[in-house]
């Protein structure tokens, strides 16, 4: 039997390597979103199958396990890496590279591999090795901005900052048009993102434009930077003083007019509410319609028959001043005034007598004899007619 030392050379015929790992680079880099490759491998002079466990080390957590084979078994444990990591070959190969996807900056960290071989000797800490993974992020496209007045002669700073990157993105300012012009310190900070402009003047006008860039990329961002003149800056500011002064103005009157027109229609709704709370239910009129002459007339003439038709041949009117006149000229009714008789046309005279008793001659006697029936409307104290 030979033997050999564990650098492989022989010792009385026996052979004694020892189990070792070995790794092909200390440190890996990885751009996010692309895969990367753990190159590592094991030799041992034992035939068996090992047993190899892969950890992840990072700062913000306590080593766990993310891949083993054990028995022949793969076993890939349940985190964040499990759809994305494997063994890159046949565990059995002495290979034991592992390959990770779509890598991300939480991914970086230290990586570990233990290996174990049952009837294999090792020596202490000969069976572990080591590979630190650093993802890294490109730059977020930047925002540019300007800070100051762009007018003759005076200062301005132009700023460009991006949210992400990894590690943290350098900035370079440059003018593209219309003449190329780079940017160098004191008057650029490529650490900050700022360029200081001094002493404006219109030639400086142009497109300026900021990249951010590291290892893992770059984007930019532009801004165009117009110099105007003090007058145009003055004009400028009094146009937009007078288009506020104006807006405010139509805004104020616009208000007053509204504040008018409500407080008016107030006005009338409160005037009809009042009118409709002290209106009073018309009355009925005090006079009363006044029927026609004919009808007046007519009511007289029927009034007068039906009287005489009821009332007794030669007996008195109701009123104190109706009176009869005979065809023959005798006269009927109250005396006269002062006593003295009315005119007979010759004939004596003779004082009025007392009525009959009722039932004197009825109006159809009268008729045939010639009477004639005279009415007197009478007069009530008021002086209307009854």
């Amino acid at each position: 039997m030979h033997a050999c030392n564990s650098k492989g050379s022989l010792v009385w015929g026996v052979c004694s390597a020892v189990l070792e790992v070995h790794v092909g680079t200390g440190s890996v880099f990885s751009v996010e979103g692309q895969g990367v490759v753990l190159p590592a491998w094991y030799t041992s002079r034992s035939q068996k199958k090992p047993y190899v466990t892969w950890l992840l080390d990072k700062a913000d957590a306590d080593p766990f396990q993310i891949l083993t084979y054990l028995d022949g078994v793969v076993k890939v444990e349940e985190t964040e890496l499990k759809p994305r990591v494997g063994f890159l070959y046949p565990v059995l190969t002495h290979n034991i590279s592992v390959f990770i996807n779509a890598t991300r900056e939480r991914d970086s960290g230290q990586y570990m591999c233990t290996v174990n071989v049952v009837d294999d000797a090792t020596s202490t800490g000969k069976n572990v090795a080591v590979i630190n993974l650093t993802v890294l992020v490109p730059p977020a496209p930047p925002a540019c901005g300007l800070r100051g007045s762009p007018a003759v002669g005076a200062n301005v700073t132009l700023s460009c900052a991006s949210e992400k990157g990894k590690p943290s993105p350098a900035y370079q300012w440059q003018r593209r048009a219309p003449t190329l012009q780079v940017f160098f310190p004191p008057a650029q900070d490529r650490a900050r993102g700022t360029l200081k402009l001094t002493n404006l003047s219109l030639d400086m006008s142009g497109l300026y434009v900021c990249v951010a860039e590291n290892q893992a990329g770059s984007a930019e961002c532009s801004i165009i930077l117009e110099v105007h003149s003090t007058s145009e800056g003055a004009i400028i500011a009094g146009a937009v003083l007078g288009s506020l002064g104006a807006l405010a103005t139509v805004a104020f009157f616009a208000r007053r007019l509204v504040g008018y027109r409500r407080k008016k229609r107030d006005g009338q709704e409160e005037a009809a509410n009042e009118i409709k709370e002290d209106a009073v239910a018309p009355k009925t009129p005090s006079w009363t319609r006044t029927p026609p002459a004919d009808a007046i007339s007519k009511t007289s003439t029927l009034s007068s028959i039906a009287g005489v038709r009821d009332r007794p041949y030669g007996a008195s009117p109701p009123s104190d001043t109706a009176s009869v006149l005979t065809a023959a000229g005798s006269y009927r009714g109250p005396p006269r005034a002062g006593g003295r008789p009315p005119p007979t046309n010759g004939a004596p005279w003779h004082p009025p007598q007392a009525p009959g008793p009722p039932g004197g001659l009825p109006p159809s006697s009268l008729a045939r004899a010639g009477a004639i029936p005279v009415m007197v409307p009478a007069q009530s104290r008021a002086g209307s007619l009854v």
